[in-house]
């Protein structure tokens, strides 16, 4: 058999090997014990895959192809080892928006060659999927990049105009047709220019009106896109391993965006179609907020039996996770049970909240999700709300003027009581005011995350010391 040809069947053969990796990589990326090991395995699998497209492809523009590589890996591989974990939600949508533009950046290249050639060279199917993978990527790259900026904080929440459905339909409508005119009328490189305006266009269009607490389905929802999209180039370049890892992040990235859309109580097309998240004020709350100071909270505290914790995206931003962690070490040699109870969306990104816990060392069997928690919280002494805002806020359950009417939350109300660390009277990212900040069992310890934990854990050794109030 000839060596090249020998070469070629060995190489994919070995995207068989580098499919399942992906696949044991991503199942094992469900837990946070194997996690970590997952991503290497799925890392091994890419490193096969590519060497593997190698020697499929040849040597040809090597040198442009390694200077590519060396480009995208070495800047983010040093951001990824330096970024604070509060960024972490903004890198992992830039990221995502950087695989849908490389997908949209194929489907172009593909296009403007099918372009150069005679029609009957191409299979109907082959350019139908091209143009529906740049489609999608358009749309997943420059919606991630206004994720991005709005996580960042460098563009508001969000940005409503009058009719902004209707138009927004009309944009996606019009790179639907200027596709639809790439596939059956000509391929033009012009209307590849316009459709990829329009397709980029609605990208931004999409996103600009989605706002509060509903940024881990949006990350979610374009990390399913860039993996379809992927998928579908894969099949237009005939690269089997493009196929293959694009439709197991599409249908993983699409099966997540379905738990956290339930998570939010909403379908996926009010994601996609309303003003998700959108804000808005609700029915006014009565009272006000009512503060404590740290050595009264340590003594409700050291007089409780079960203590139950709500980390939130505070905790993340005062970089709160180790001391919450070490509070938590001294109330259990206190003899107190103490869990953590996590809601899906918590943060902003999915897992968010997990990933800091795990970062700061919590044993997962302390760490339980909302399904599991909420039964507990009737037999709650005390509940500690570190940074978390929304997830908890009862106006989900009570106020059906609020916007997050009807979203499932941690019932960190039915604890008979609830100290609440947090910076000060703001809302959350919602834009609301939340009805548990001021319920009579409720009391606020205004303090940075880190600074309050500190406080607690030293109030708490002097009561133990015998110097207690």
């Amino acid at each position: 058999m000839d060596m090249h040809v020998l070469l070629v069947t060995a190489a994919k053969a070995s995207y068989l090997l580098a499919a399942l990796l992906f696949i044991l990589g991503i199942k094992r990326m469900s837990s946070p014990v194997t996690a970590r090991a997952g991503i290497k395995w799925a890392g091994v699998g890419m490193v096969i895959a590519t060497l593997a497209t190698f020697a499929i492809t040849g040597t040809n523009n090597l040198a442009w192809i390694v200077a590519g590589i060396a480009i995208g890996v070495l800047p983010t591989w040093l951001w990824g080892r330096k970024v604070a974990m509060t960024d972490m939600p903004q890198m992992v949508a830039l990221f995502n928006g950087m695989g849908g533009g490389s997908a949209a950046a194929i489907g172009a290249i593909e296009l403007l060659k099918f372009s150069a050639e005679p029609s009957a060279s191409h299979p109907l199917s082959t350019l139908v999927l091209a143009v529906i993978g740049a489609l999608i990527g358009s749309i997943s790259m420059t919606g991630s990049i206004i994720a991005w900026a709005k996580l960042d904080g460098r563009m508001d929440k969000r940005f409503t105009f009058a009719g902004q459905q209707a138009f927004n339909f009309a944009v996606f409508a019009a790179a639907v047709l200027a596709g639809l005119a790439l596939v059956f009328w000509k391929l033009d490189v012009n209307l590849v220019v316009v459709f990829f305006v329009l397709a980029l266009a609605f990208g931004v269009l999409m996103t600009l009106p989605i706002g509060g607490a509903d940024m881990p389905v949006v990350i979610s929802l374009y990390n399913a896109f860039t993996g379809l999209a992927v998928a579908f180039e894969g099949y237009a370049m005939g690269i089997e391993a493009l196929i293959v890892a694009g439709m197991v992040v599409g249908a993983a990235g699409t099966f997540l965006t379905q738990l956290m859309a339930k998570a939010m109580n909403r379908p996926i097309s009010g994601v996609l179609f309303s003003n998700f998240g959108g804000g808005g004020e609700g029915t006014a709350i009565a009272g006000a907020q009512k503060p404590i100071e740290a050595a009264d909270a340590a003594s409700l505290l050291y007089m409780a039996e079960k203590v139950i914790i709500v980390p939130g995206y505070g905790m993340a931003v005062a970089q709160a996770q180790h001391k919450i962690w070490e509070l938590s070490q001294a109330l259990i040699k206190a003899g107190k049970e103490v869990k953590f109870a996590i809601h899906p969306v918590a943060g902003r990104m999915p897992g968010h909240m997990n990933v800091l816990l795990a970062e700061a060392g919590v044993p997962y069997d302390l760490i339980a999700d909302m399904d599991e928690i909420n039964p507990e919280f009737k037999t709650c002494d005390v509940a500690i709300v570190i940074g978390a805002n929304d997830v908890v806020n009862p106006a989900a359950r009570t106020d059906k003027a609020s916007p997050i009417y009807g979203m499932p939350i941690l019932d960190v109300v039915e604890a008979r009581q609830t100290i609440v660390i947090k910076r000060g009277k703001g809302t959350g990212f919602a834009g609301i005011e939340n009805a548990l900040f001021y319920a009579d069992h409720t009391r606020m310890l205004y303090a940075d995350g880190k600074e309050a934990a500190n406080q607690l854990i030293s109030e708490l050794k002097m009561i133990e010391g015998g110097g207690g109030h």
